[in-house]
């Protein structure tokens, strides 16, 4: 039997959060939350800056312990045994801390060294993430773009079974953002459980298998971004069409009511429809309908 797996074919959770929680002085930044990731699922953590997020984060990681709770990874309590899964696990925050006067092969090899890797492709490595041909150039040379790619490089040199990653976009050019995005998804296809924090919805709902939305240091939704839309979102058929003086007018129809079949009907046999559309709610919508806040 797979040792990753529980039956033929039930994968296990890689992470298991039970009622884990910490505060700083009288800010209880996280505030006992619960949830797994299967092995092999993407997770979207999802909300706004001072959420709970990278706390959430550095706690799963061992690099911050709980005040209350307990993380499990790969069957590990972490607090306790973080050696024990340091050699299984990627990290990626979203504070640059690269050695910059080094090259970004000499900070890969660094970084494998600590993993007791001898022997490596660093160069196949850099070209995965767009960096190739630049491996000798000194890493303060580097754009933010090129180095958020190097910092990813780096996470996923031990060819991690969960690999972490913190706001891993954030602030980069489109090319630089989806060259990360085609990294997270090959990662998951190689059978990696990925914990994705971010604020941006519409990266979320691309990539993630389920997505959790943190608001004040508590989960207050998670579920698939289908079953989301589905439970809160308002689903609408958006048509543009032409008036007798020809001036384009909006029609927006409801698709979720018993009059929505009617409405249509109306809509075809009484306008000169030009376009139409349907159109569902975003992350980004239910979020603010379910904790009454923006992201940003």
């Amino acid at each position: 039997m797979n040792g990753n797996m529980k039956g033929d074919d039930i994968p296990c959770n890689a992470i298991v959060a039970d009622e884990l929680t910490h505060w700083y002085g009288e800010l209880v930044a996280v505030d006992h939350i619960s949830f797994n990731v299967a092995e092999g699922e993407i997770l979207g953590f999802l909300g706004p800056n001072g959420a709970g997020k990278t706390t959430t984060i550095r706690m799963l990681t061992g690099q911050l312990k709980p005040k209350a709770g307990k993380a499990t990874l790969l069957g590990i309590d972490i607090s306790k045994n973080v050696d024990r899964v340091q050699g299984d696990i990627g990290v990626c925050f979203e504070e640059t801390n690269l050695y910059e006067q080094m090259s970004a092969t000499e900070n890969l090899r660094l970084f494998a060294r600590l993993f007791g890797m001898h022997r490596f492709d660093c160069d196949a490595l850099l070209e995965r993430v767009g960096l190739g041909g630049r491996g000798k150039d000194r890493v303060e040379t580097y754009s933010k773009g090129m180095k958020q790619r190097l910092m990813v490089a780096r996470s996923i040199i031990n060819r991690p079974r969960i690999l972490f990653l913190d706001e891993p976009t954030v602030g980069l050019d489109p090319t630089s953002a989806e060259s990360i995005r085609n990294i997270i998804l090959q990662e998951r296809e190689r059978g990696a459980t990925v914990f994705l924090t971010t604020h941006d919805m519409m990266e979320a709902d691309k990539l993630s298998d389920r997505v959790a939305f943190m608001n004040q240091g508590k989960i207050v939704a998670l579920d698939t971004p289908h079953n989301l839309k589905q439970q809160h979102g308002r689903r609408a058929l958006k048509a543009k069409i032409s008036t007798n003086s020809g001036k384009l007018e909006d029609r927006e129809i409801s698709l979720d009511t018993a009059e929505t079949p009617d409405a249509i009907h109306e809509l075809f046999s009484r306008e000169q429809v030009v376009t139409i559309h349907s159109e569902e709610a975003s992350l980004k919508d239910i979020f603010i309908k379910i904790t009454g806040r923006e992201l940003e």
